[in-house]
């Protein structure tokens, strides 16, 4: 095998990696923040709803889990032009992200909510509180308690999944190394860096959504999810 290695051309371009690495966890926190939101409202129409909202939520799960990510991104990048409203590759990609963890979010956090004893319920209806303060503070939290595991690993796969934005040309760590590999001609070393960003990204996220687990659901708190 006659190929050289060469990192030092990577470590010349550290900083735009390292760039590209912020930018892949801003679009992934800013997608997960607003996905959460998003499954939050869909878990509570589905289980508050009228019949026909219960349906549209439904369908969209649905449509969303079962449709490729990427061609999702299409549909919103390089068709939605072709009705009028044109968005940016970024603003496509942070959209379709939501969109995409929204979904998936709300089948987690329907499934903790299934496990909150029906009790517990009718005895904050026999309380006379509200539904909306029924479901924010007798089932989503501890729903959330249950389904944070689950949630923080597919945050996780969602910011490593992120990398497909860069088929529409947004700015993450993936497209930067695209460039970069194809203007030196050392597609090994600068994928192969990325990969290990891509890793150190993921276990330091992990290490930090254990801490917030410690921090917002005390050992009192907890139903026995780790």
């Amino acid at each position: 095998m006659g190929y050289v290695f060469q990192f030092g051309v990577v470590w010349d371009h550290r900083w735009d990696l390292l760039y590209g690495a912020w930018l892949t966890l801003r679009l992934a926190v800013a997608a997960s923040v607003l996905g959460l939101l998003l499954a939050c409202l869909v878990a509570y129409a589905r289980q508050n709803a009228p019949r026909p909202v219960r349906a549209a939520a439904a369908a969209y799960v649905e449509f969303l889990r079962n449709t490729p990510l990427l061609v999702q991104l299409f549909v919103l990048y390089f068709s939605l032009p072709m009705l009028g409203l044109r968005l940016t590759a970024d603003t496509a990609a942070l959209i379709g992200l939501s969109l995409n963890f929204g979904a998936y979010g709300s089948e987690i956090l329907r499934g903790g909510m299934l496990s909150i004893p029906q009790g517990q319920i009718e005895a904050a209806r026999a309380l006379g509180l509200s539904a909306w303060r029924i479901f924010r503070h007798v089932v989503l939290m501890p729903a959330l308690n249950v389904a944070y595991p689950a949630l923080a690993s597919q945050f996780v796969l969602m910011m490593l999944g992120s990398s497909v934005v860069s088929a529409i040309s947004a700015t993450d760590l993936t497209a930067i190394t695209n460039t970069l590999q194809s203007t030196t001609f050392r597609s090994f070393e600068f994928y192969f860096v990325a990969t290990a960003l891509y890793l150190a990204m993921a276990l330091a996220l992990r290490f930090a959504l254990g801490l917030a687990y410690r921090v917002l659901f005390p050992p009192a708190l907890r139903s026995g999810t780790a």
